[in-house]
């Protein structure tokens, strides 16, 4: 059974800007290298976070945004998970792109749009979950509010799902909700989830960080504090398939009974 050297990287996004959260992240793949990291996992929306006013515009920036990322990447022959505003015709998503070591190898456009914070006034919804194959393993991604629907979680671990990818910008007081969520979706599934929260104020928003990494047990192997960080930890994939042998969660389910998510 292989063992995985993983990444989630947390730092504060400076609104609108977007050459400064490239370096910023840049720098984090590379301090994170030094560790033979082989999967990192970025905030939502980390190049530019939510500045509604200039999204248009902001989102025009992706592709530029996208390609240096695949540069680092390659470089540094590593796989990374974040969000990115993605526009197509008059519509702006929030993409969650895979890097497979330079390539992009999957997208995923967020499900459940969080109208506290007017998502749905702004952004498209997306119309299906992914599951993605990588150098790494077979990754489940999931963006920031739909950690609330443990429906599309579940689905995702019945299609093998080894690791869930989660970017997000989870702001105060719902930091409680953020920590119970995170373990639980991960003891449910009996897989491997890790969270990129931002950290820092933007506007009126207090990000309170607290990105983790999660045993398929439910164990915290790390998580963060409100400052900009790098976390890692390393995987072992036997673990998740002894505990698997001895909790049978996916096959004892009644799916006659409740149906499929």
């Amino acid at each position: 059974m292989k063992q995985l050297t993983c990444a989630s990287i947390q730092f504060n996004i400076s609104l609108g800007d977007i050459d400064a959260n490239l370096d910023t992240v840049t720098a984090a793949l590379h301090r994170i290298a030094q560790h033979n990291c082989q999967l990192a996992v970025l905030p939502e929306m980390w190049s530019c976070g939510y500045d509604y006013r200039n999204m248009a515009k902001l989102s025009k920036e992706t592709p530029r945004v996208l390609h240096k990322l695949q540069e680092e990447c390659r470089k540094l022959n590593i796989v990374t998970v974040g969000s990115l505003p993605e526009l197509e015709g008059e519509t702006i998503y929030n993409t969650a792109y895979v890097i497979d070591k330079g390539e992009i190898v999957g997208s995923y456009r967020k499900l459940h749009l969080f109208s506290t914070m007017r998502e749905d006034r702004y952004l498209g919804a997306g119309k299906k979950s992914l599951i993605v194959e990588t150098s790494v393993g077979k990754l489940g991604i999931a963006i920031c509010y739909d950690l609330r629907f443990p429906e599309l979680f579940r689905k995702l671990a019945l299609e093998g799902a080894e690791i869930i990818c989660l970017p997000a910008e989870w702001p105060k007081p719902r930091q409680e909700h953020w920590k119970t969520l995170l373990r639980a979706r991960a003891i449910e599934n009996q897989l491997f989830v890790i969270a990129a929260n931002c950290c820092g104020i933007q506007g009126k928003l207090d990000f309170f960080g607290l990105s983790q990494l999660i045993s398929p047990l439910g164990n915290v192997l790390q998580i963060a504090a409100e400052e900009d960080t790098e976390l890692v930890a390393t995987f072992d994939f036997a673990e998740m398939a002894d505990y698997r042998k001895k909790i049978d969660i996916l096959n004892d389910r009644r799916a006659d009974i409740y149906g499929t998510p």
